[in-house]
């Protein structure tokens, strides 16, 4: 992708996906993880699961998640990369996250990992993701 024409634009662009990316991750801790993918998405959002199993539209999303026991599952993560498209409709973010996830013994296990997001900016201006 080439980045936004105006220098100031795009500064500011970057700004809003990253609070983006954050008040998303800050929704996850606080409301569940069902519930900020299915905020945080685009009506037909894709996700990428294991085995390379595709979930697609915002409700399938959430279905797919609330099998995950949210109380005992956490995520974080931070964009290391943020990259937006010339007209500031489109921008892709990558960096690290972490699964932690706890069992019935109380035991954690921790998953690690890069993500990988695209962001659509949506008619009332708000950025929703399309790919994650």
């Amino acid at each position: 992708m080439v980045s936004c024409q105006n220098t100031k634009d795009h500064v500011s662009l970057e700004k809003e996906i990253f609070q983006t990316e954050k008040s998303f991750e800050k929704m996850a801790s606080e409301k569940g993880v069902a519930e900020a993918f299915y905020y945080y998405a685009a009506e037909d959002a894709v996700i990428k699961r294991e085995n390379d199993t595709l979930i697609i539209g915002k409700k399938n999303i959430r279905t797919y998640y609330k099998k995950i026991n949210d109380e005992k599952t956490t995520v974080s993560w931070t964009p290391d990369y943020i990259n937006i498209s010339a007209d500031g409709t489109m921008a892709y973010t990558y960096g690290k996250y972490l699964w932690k996830i706890k069992d019935e013994q109380g035991k954690i296990a921790e998953y690690k990992g890069v993500f990988h997001t695209v962001w659509k900016k949506q008619a009332d201006k708000s950025w929703k993701y399309v790919w994650d």
